[in-house]
């Protein structure tokens, strides 16, 4: 008897899976798939990991007008690491095109990913923010990208360890009448400006310059750990203040850890806004039950940079309806801002407050200044930009305060009236006095703004996402390179145009922008002069506005 032959099983496809599919160990089972390229959380991730590469090969390379020279390295084996490169890929139209590119491939990846989460996309959390980490710290094995300030950082660490103030000794002052290793550095226009940090600021400027010695190498080395660990951290307690909500979770890792503009602005270029920002982000967790603690941590924030005043105002603000709580706050929040600056440093303070009348290419203001010099003195010009900018901060912080709804945030109940929650109303508040001060300010930089992306990752998705992101692509890219040095003629003359033309008009649409906002917001609620109140959650709400599709909670899972 012959049996028939058994079918042989059909073989399996070896075929290797698209390479986009890979990026899907960032995305959670339970996530919408994507159905276009521009909602995709794989293409925005893939735009993230792309710049990131950027900007660390450009740095790799070593110096040039947008990768910082960090002198010799003197035997020390630390990091930022670089080579000499093809002068051919050092050249300064290639870098500045490279850094142009990964400044734009950021932003849209930013884009993109607030779209994918409002159309469903749903991260791993904690593969996502450990990407992020990853990334924030493999940034500081190579030179600070173009920006010179952490140069200056170095300096007023410098003249404190001689034993001199660098709230009176400039850098330029002190090195035309001796040398110094690490002074020689430097570079313009801040040489003969004294410090405008704050006292905790000048501490951790001479704690990087005892360990680094005489090698300027190794003291940037110490100032771009320190403020690669508060973003982190910063970024940290923002996520662990939305903690039991997936969506909102997911939304604030992409706002601020993941984030490609905040992370070319403050990591990559070395700044310490997070320091202060970090203590700022810190009080949040005491506002409802310890005021006294949260005052404490505000006026530590403070002692680091002045500016973190709008967060306190803001926590002033949240306690109007509670007297006794708002006193303990004040407080807590006086204590170690006196002893810091009326005690320790008291010329910190009157230094700090000289960064309120400069005037940046990139303002709004700058063309309004330009005019006014054609018909009164320079000096006359320069207090009325000033007033300008104090009246549009006051009339966008109130437009903004009326097209904000009051949100219920953060684990308050759907009975709970925001209006009387004192961490929902200082997250909304921060967010409108960060704002409002960022985008009338004669003088403003992008990395000012993680004080604002922070509580708005919180606060949930309003328009100002998409507004600050044009901001934040538009400053990126008029400092593509922020430095002054090493540029030929044509290079400073189109790095000007970009600023004093572009850019200055991108900063006063943006203000149009928030008044349009305001009214057609007001126009649709039936009131200009009144805010509402949201039913929903941030959790519940799209996370861009133009996003036609939105998504409730997703059920609380454990996810690797």
């Amino acid at each position: 008897m012959v049996h028939p032959r058994p079918l042989l099983p059909a073989p399996v496809s070896r075929e290797p899976a698209p390479a986009l599919a890979r990026l899907d160990w960032f995305t959670a089972p339970d996530s919408l798939p994507a159905t276009e390229w521009h909602r995709s959380g794989r293409v925005a991730i893939l735009l993230v990991l792309l710049t990131a590469l950027l900007y660390l090969a450009i740095g790799f390379l070593g110096p040039s007008i947008v990768t910082l020279d960090l002198g010799p390295r003197n035997g020390s084996l630390l990091p930022p690491w670089n080579i000499d490169g093809p002068s051919a890929l050092r050249n300064e139209w290639v870098v500045t095109a490279a850094t142009g590119l990964a400044i734009i491939l950021g932003a849209g990846g930013m884009w993109i990913g607030l779209r994918a989460l409002a159309a469903g996309w749903l991260p791993r959390l904690r593969r996502c923010f450990f990407l992020g980490v990853a990334i924030c710290a493999l940034t500081i094995t190579v030179p600070p990208l173009t920006s010179a300030d952490v140069l200056m950082y170095s300096a007023y660490g410098r003249i404190a360890v001689l034993g001199m103030s660098p709230y009176a000794i400039t850098p330029g002052g002190l090195f035309r009448t001796q040398y110094d290793p690490i002074l020689r550095w430097t570079e313009g226009p801040w040489q003969d400006t004294p410090s405008v940090y704050g006292p905790i600021l000048n501490w951790i400027q001479i704690g990087a310059n005892r360990l680094g010695g005489d090698t300027v190498h190794d003291v940037v080395f110490w100032l771009q750990l320190v403020c690669m660990s508060f973003m982190i951290i910063a970024c940290t307690l923002t996520i662990g203040l939305a903690r039991g909500d997936r969506q909102l979770q997911a939304r604030v890792i992409w706002l601020s850890i993941l984030n490609p503009v905040l992370v070319w602005a403050v990591v990559v270029s070395a700044h310490n806004e997070a320091i202060a920002v970090a203590f700022g982000i810190a009080s949040f967790y005491f506002l409802r039950r310890h005021p006294f603690i949260a005052g404490l941590l505000i006026g530590i924030g403070c002692s680091v940079k002045a500016t973190l005043g709008l967060y306190g105002i803001a926590m002033v603000w949240a306690y109007r309806r509670d007297l006794p709580a708002m006193a303990r706050a004040i407080i807590g929040a006086g204590i170690p801002s006196s002893i810091a600056y009326f005690i320790l440093e008291p010329e910190a303070l009157s230094q700090a407050a000289r960064n309120s009348g400069y005037l940046s290419e990139a303002s709004w203001l700058f063309g309004i200044h330009a005019l006014m010099g054609t018909f009164m003195e320079a000096e006359s010009a320069s207090v009325m930009v000033s007033v300008l900018g104090w009246v549009g901060m006051i009339v966008i912080a109130w437009a903004l305060s009326r097209a904000l709804p009051h949100r219920r945030l953060l684990g308050l109940s759907g009975d709970a009236d925001p209006r009387r929650d004192p961490l929902s109303i200082a997250i909304r508040t921060a967010v409108v006095l960060t704002v409002a001060w960022m985008i009338t300010a004669p003088y403003s930089l992008p990395w000012y703004d993680l004080a604002a992306w922070l509580p708005l990752a919180l606060y949930g998705a309003t328009r100002l996402d998409l507004i600050l992101l044009v901001r934040g692509l538009a400053l990126n890219l008029a400092f593509n390179p922020g430095r002054t040095v090493g540029q030929s003629e044509l290079m400073e003359e189109v790095i000007r145009r970009i600023r004093q033309a572009g850019s200055t008009t991108v900063m006063m649409l943006i203000v149009v922008w928030v008044l349009l906002w305001w009214y057609w917001t007001g126009r649709r609620n039936g009131t200009l002069t009144g805010s509402r109140v949201e039913d929903a959650t941030p959790a519940r709400l799209p996370l861009v506005t133009a996003a036609p599709s939105t998504v409730g909670p997703a059920p609380p899972r454990q996810e690797s």
